[in-house]
């Protein structure tokens, strides 16, 4: 079923969502040659305490860390540890934070110093898609109108939308109905009305759409091995435009 928010379970999401954006712009200004994804862990992990919060990740479902830090050819799900950012790297951070009963959830994908034009122009239509689906993110449409959106814009660009993993709903839990795929036919899926909270996640290729999941069980990884990038907000359908729930300047 799906969970409709209403104006004080709003209000606490958006606290939860304010905090999960601001964690996440600390993680981003963090990613810079030198600095190991632990590192970064770890100052996401104080953040969100310091606020009185908790990581919506650690131990779910047993992931060991705060943050998913998912690099170059890491799809998701990637572990934080000891590896030393360096440049031309990009780096996904991937993060959600706990509040008075409401979790947030957000991704972006950072330059670690000069990376190359493809990286870049990958990071750039992987954010700019999930702004086409949410075009569609109004009362009336389907979810698959935002699938479908996300999907003709990466693939006019020359990249592909994975498929093995998909956005969701977002509030109580931190995976909620409905699942929000990133590709698909339009006219589609759930019909959108005000309340419904969803966390769209465009995860684009350069290269196949297939992954694989390594031996840890979580880290997951281009097939062919090449670049992917990460892109998500929390998304409060409403009366009119969506609101971006864990919106900060320049992400």
């Amino acid at each position: 079923m799906i969970a409709i928010k209403n104006e004080k379970e709003l209000q606490s999401m958006r606290q939860a969502c304010k905090i999960t954006a601001a964690a996440r712009a600390l993680a981003g200004e963090m990613v810079r040659p030198g600095v190991t994804t632990k590192q970064i862990d770890e100052a996401v992990y104080d953040y969100i305490v310091s606020q009185g919060a908790k990581p919506s990740f650690l131990n779910y479902n047993g992931f060991p860390a705060s943050t998913c830090i998912s690099v170059n050819n890491t799809v998701i799900h990637g572990i934080p540890g000891g590896y030393v950012l360096k440049e031309g790297d990009i780096v996904s951070v991937d993060v959600g934070a706990y509040y008075q009963g409401f979790h947030g959830d957000c991704a972006a994908t950072f330059a670690c110093g000069a990376i190359s034009a493809e990286a870049q122009k990958l990071i750039d239509v992987t954010k700019q898609s999930f702004f086409e689906g949410i075009r569609f993110a109004t009362r009336g449409h389907r979810v698959s109108d935002i699938s479908h959106a996300i999907q003709t814009y990466v693939e006019s660009n020359g990249f592909s939308v994975v498929r093995a993993f998909v956005g969701h709903g977002v509030g109580a839990q931190l995976h909620e109905e409905p699942e929000v795929p990133n590709y698909g036919a339009p006219g589609r899926g759930p019909r959108l009305v005000p309340g419904m909270t969803l966390a769209i996640e465009p995860m684009v290729n350069t290269g196949t759409y297939d992954v694989r999941i390594l031996k840890d069980g979580w880290t997951t990884v281009t097939a062919d091995g090449k670049l992917s990038a990460h892109y998500e907000n929390t998304v409060l359908i409403t009366d009119g435009e969506p609101e971006i729930l864990t919106v900060t300047e320049g992400l």
